[in-house]
């Protein structure tokens, strides 16, 4: 079967529902390989979205979990992917703090900076940031319970008026050909005015958010930045990352 048509055949399949690569695979009688190098091809056609393990239609969204799931899952993967991104800061550094609980779990770690500045939208790490010695800046704006941050015009008329040392950005997925995915038009919105002021971009992820596409808003990302996750992700999924050549992809493990 030639490429175009073979690739149309497995377009019309993920439309279907027909969604991870292991089905695929059974299904056209086609290596591991040749399945996710035709799904790398359709995403970067932007006629599908690559997910953990498969592919959805660009139309397809999750419901959005609840605060008190996210704070429950993944907690030592948060805590080592915030301890590596900890490394990064330095005395003296403007930094800007996105909404989430892994950009919370970096919050709780910050006092230990004596003369740095925060910028946050994160109403999670607000209370523990304020109490310390530390230069706090919170971005106005309307609270989005989901999350426990601010958003918005306000937020953003906010942002436009600062400049960051370094951004660390949460994400509800990440796919390499797509960028940051959000459950919301002025979540992905406010991470793009974020990404204009900020002289160094690093997005903290979780694995199970490599190459998800659970959501139908996107923040692009066509600037360096570096990407902190788990040694859980795979690295089919990292390659895809690695590949693009404006992304340095930095891996931690459990201690």
């Amino acid at each position: 079967m030639k490429v175009d048509k073979r690739r149309k055949a497995m377009l019309n399949a993920v439309l279907g529902g027909m969604n991870d690569v292991s089905t695929l695979c059974e299904h056209f009688g086609m290596s591991e390989a040749t399945v996710r190098r035709d799904l790398r091809a359709l995403a970067d056609d932007r006629r599908i979205l690559r997910t953990y393990g498969g592919a959805a239609a660009v139309s397809a969204h999750e419901p959005e979990a609840s605060l008190d799931e996210r704070r429950e899952s993944w907690r030592e993967q948060k805590e080592a992917i915030a301890q590596a991104a900890f490394a990064h800061i330095e005395e003296g550094d403007t930094v800007f703090l996105d909404g989430g609980t892994t950009t919370a779990a970096l919050g709780r770690l910050l006092p230990a900076r004596n003369s740095i500045h925060v910028v946050t939208n994160n109403l999670l790490v607000v209370s523990a940031l304020a109490s310390s010695n530390m230069k706090l800046t919170l971005i106005g704006g309307d609270v989005r319970p989901f999350s426990m941050s601010t958003l918005g015009p306000l937020a953003q008329l906010a942002l436009s008026r600062l400049s960051v040392d370094k951004a660390f950005l949460g994400a509800d997925g990440v796919v390499a050909a797509l960028g940051l995915c959000e459950a919301s038009a002025e979540q992905a919105y406010l991470k793009e005015c974020v990404l204009r002021q900020a002289a160094n971009v690093f997005v903290l992820v979780t694995a199970d958010k490599i190459g998800r596409a659970s959501q139908q808003h996107w923040t692009p990302l066509e600037r360096e930045w570096t990407l902190i996750t788990d040694a859980d992700a795979a690295e089919q999924e990292l390659d895809a990352f690695n590949a693009r050549g404006n992304v340095t992809v930095q891996t931690v493990t459990l201690r």
